[in-house]
């Protein structure tokens, strides 16, 4: 499953050829993903420019005129740049047409992924509200992980990949960190100190930053 480093490669892979264009075409092939691509979606964000592309937890949040698509790439879920000529793939479930003539092509075999649309205000959106701060945030410190911790009977590396205390610290790099910081997965969260804490931080940080480096797992 595709964790932050990973969502964060793949934006970073797709902004150049995405940010300032406006869209010509949505063309969907199958609505069934996760949730149900909205109906109308195509005729809805026609002829609508991307402003920015930005990223929050595991979603991709392209920004445009009206609003902001939400894309997630669920278990099996992939974004590619691809040439209106190049021919799709058995699960090319979405073509994204652009006015610089290229495509924005999303391939998904499981179809655990999601694109979905909001033009209300993303802090309120019901997948994104209740989020965790973004573990590469000065908001992610040790002091918020250790008051996190507080009565919590729950094994420690279950505790960092929940979402609603920090985002995206995925198995692999939830593992990584402990290890280097040198903490036993399935130690009782509520036991880590101020030190623990601040040495898991520290790792989290830097394994995330690392991996985002060497474009994850992708």
């Amino acid at each position: 499953m595709p964790e932050l480093p990973e969502v964060e490669t793949t934006r970073r892979g797709i902004e150049p050829h995405l940010a300032g264009c406006h869209i010509r075409q949505l063309t969907v092939h199958n609505r069934r993903l996760r949730w149900p691509v909205p109906a109308g979606l195509e005729k809805l964000i026609a002829g609508q420019s991307i402003h920015a592309i930005n990223r929050r937890g595991k979603y991709l949040l392209l920004e445009l005129d009206t609003g902001t698509l939400l894309i997630h790439l669920g278990m099996s879920g992939s974004l590619r740049v691809a040439q209106p000529n190049d021919p799709l793939l058995k699960h090319d479930h979405i073509e994204l047409a652009l006015d610089n003539g290229k495509q924005l092509r999303y391939c998904d075999p499981r179809r655990f992924g999601a694109w979905l649309w909001t033009d209300q205000p993303l802090a309120t959106h019901p997948l994104l509200a209740h989020l965790g701060p973004e573990p590469l945030s000065r908001d992610f410190t040790a002091r918020y992980l250790f008051n996190s911790l507080q009565n919590r009977k729950q094994a420690i590396k279950t505790l960092i990949m929940d979402s609603h205390l920090v985002v995206g610290v995925g198995n692999i790099y939830a593992n990584e960190a402990l290890f280097m910081a040198g903490i036993h997965p399935q130690r009782q969260s509520s036991t880590l100190d101020m030190d623990n804490c601040t040495r898991l931080v520290r790792q989290i940080k830097a394994v995330l930053k690392n991996a985002i480096h060497r474009g994850g797992t992708t």
